[in-house]
């Protein structure tokens, strides 16, 4: 008689969730309808949900702390999961659209909560189309850092309309963004990296942070290295390419 073999997504050493069990494409088609609640207004975003520990109860209409940090198509979490022990008292989100991945994320920072009481209560991750939804999820001036990392070049130039850094979007992430609030991108695909520091240059609402500036910014070299596309660029020896502005009153 065969026995079945129930296989364990997770890791019996680390409790982590395997990757292999949770494979995607690289990319979606942003412009496909996907089907998944969305909030009607960031008001009814349930942060019980999300920060179970930090908010035991689906009314958070009275609390003062939202999230702050949005990394925008984040992968299998690697960003999140370095971004939470560096900013322990900042809430941060996750929006990714692919369904298999996001239950990845789900999965790791659950293992992770376990493993290490205490901690990475202040990460969570959302399907979703950023492109569409994000005035659903934040109020006008509440985040001030959102990321872009590896998104899909969309090399074609009739899918130009795709990319998730584009002068009209960029009007929403303006709306999102605090002034002052930062804006993080990088690809290894050259002409994506001009294509989206000249909608950041040319948006009046943004400017390029200085030299010195990057240097003192301890997120800049986690671009690069916390990913699974950074560290497979790096891995391969490839180039990357960083377009990182400061949201910026505009000028009357």
């Amino acid at each position: 008689m065969l026995e079945n073999k129930v296989q364990s997504t997770h890791s019996k050493s680390t409790g982590l969730p395997r990757k292999r069990f949770y494979r995607a494409r690289a990319h979606s088609n942003p412009l496909s309808d996907s089907h998944f609640p969305v909030p009607v207004a960031p008001s009814h975003v349930d942060y019980s949900l999300h920060y179970p520990q930090l908010f035991p109860s689906s009314d958070v209409a009275g609390s003062c702390k939202k999230i702050q940090f949005a990394d925008i198509g984040c992968g299998f979490g690697g960003l999140l999961i370095s971004l939470s022990t560096l900013f322990p008292e900042t809430l941060m989100i996750g929006m990714e659209l692919r369904d298999k991945v996001t239950e990845y994320v789900k999965e790791r920072i659950l293992a992770l909560r376990v493993t290490n009481p205490g901690q990475y209560q202040n990460i969570s991750v959302v399907r979703t189309n950023s492109m569409k939804y994000i005035p659903n999820y934040f109020e006008k001036a509440q985040l001030s850092k959102m990321f872009f990392l590896f998104p899909d070049p969309h090399f074609k130039e009739k899918n130009h309309r795709r990319r998730v850094i584009s002068p009209f979007l960029l009007d929403e992430y303006a709306y999102a963004l605090e002034v002052g609030g930062i804006i993080y991108t990088i690809t290894d695909v050259e002409e994506l990296g001009e294509w989206m520091k000249t909608c950041l240059e040319n948006h009046p609402m943004f400017e390029a942070l200085t030299s010195e500036e990057l240097e003192a910014d301890p997120v800049t070299e986690l671009l690069s290295s916390a990913t699974e596309e950074g560290q497979k660029v790096d891995r391969n020896g490839g180039q990357t390419f960083q377009a990182i502005y400061r949201r910026i009153a505009p000028s009357l």
